[in-house]
């Protein structure tokens, strides 16, 4: 897991492209915001979580989304959970219900699927999960002799895991070094002794880096504060007009089998129809043709 872990990551300059506004950041906290809002409305589980963030930032740091178009980044985080509730969870709403925690646009079922197929496309379909959450369990049993972690010290470990997505620096890191850290930080106090037996049990990982991590760890004033700033992030209210097919949110309605549900009294939005049309999603494949086989 260590080794293929390397393949499931970012583009390697995808942390300094948002440090320097490349890349805009507040695209980043949008759907972060969303994802973990939808998240909580389904009861979701921390790896679903995790994981639809990780096939953001991948897709994120290879593809050039359309410019000043906030639906898109919707679009795609959408898909992206939709793709990893299919995989890691067993209680899967429907791609249209999928659309929980008040987002402002919403999209088609069909609309949905088709950008899940260029999601899948743009990481080459290796979707399979590379999370803090999926090693956390082994180095804490290494940390305790083998024997299994107290359901609490896990409980704590997954919390410190989800605050870590919203702080870019932890970008920097392998999920397997973060869960090292993570599994560092829960276990109090160690000294510098202690920390080099610990580390020395975790098969293929720098001590530096791990500590590193470790020490990002510790400076996070608070874990809880992090973790209410998710829901904080702040959503531009300069957002450009809907696109044909798109509606916006606050009109709860969308079309699915022909018919439409829910109603959006006097909007100009209702004589759209409420999914992405082909021709916006081919125009994507055909403009970043050449950049998507450089990039992917």
């Amino acid at each position: 897991m260590v080794e293929r872990e390397k393949e499931h990551l970012p583009r390697d300059d995808y942390l300094n492209r948002l440090r320097n506004g490349e890349l805009d950041i507040s695209l980043r906290k949008n759907a972060l915001h969303w994802i973990f809002k939808a998240c909580t409305h389904y009861n979701f589980r921390e790896l679903c979580l995790y994981s639809a963030m990780s096939y953001f930032d991948r897709f994120f740091s290879v593809y050039e989304l359309p410019g000043d178009k906030a639906w898109a980044i919707q679009l795609v985080a959408v898909a992206c959970l939709s793709l990893a509730a299919k995989i890691e969870e067993v209680n899967v709403p429907s791609t249209v219900d999928l659309q929980a925690g008040e987002p402002k646009y919403l999209f088609e079922g069909k609309t949905i699927q088709r950008m899940e197929i260029v999601v899948l496309n743009c990481l080459n379909w290796k979707i399979k999960a590379y999370t803090p959450c999926n090693f956390i369990d082994y180095y804490l049993r290494k940390m305790n002799d083998g024997d299994f972690p107290s359901g609490s010290k896990i409980t704590r470990s997954l919390q410190i895991i989800l605050n870590t997505i919203e702080g870019i620096e932890f970008l920097e890191f392998r999920p397997s070094e973060i869960a090292a850290a993570v599994a560092l930080y829960v276990s109090g106090d160690m000294q510098e002794k202690d920390i080099d037996k610990a580390v020395s049990v975790f098969t293929g990982l720098e001590k530096d880096r791990v500590v590193k991590c470790l020490e990002l760890i510790q400076e996070m004033k608070s874990i809880r504060s992090s973790a209410t700033n998710v829901g904080n992030a702040s959503i531009s209210s300069s957002e450009p007009h809907s696109p044909n097919g798109v509606l916006d949110a606050a009109c709860l309605s969308y079309r699915t089998d022909g018919k439409t549900v829910g109603s959006c009294p006097s909007s100009s939005h209702t004589s759209h129809k409420s999914v992405l049309g082909d021709w916006e999603v081919e125009k994507w494949k055909r403009s970043h043709a050449l950049s998507m086989k450089k990039l992917c």
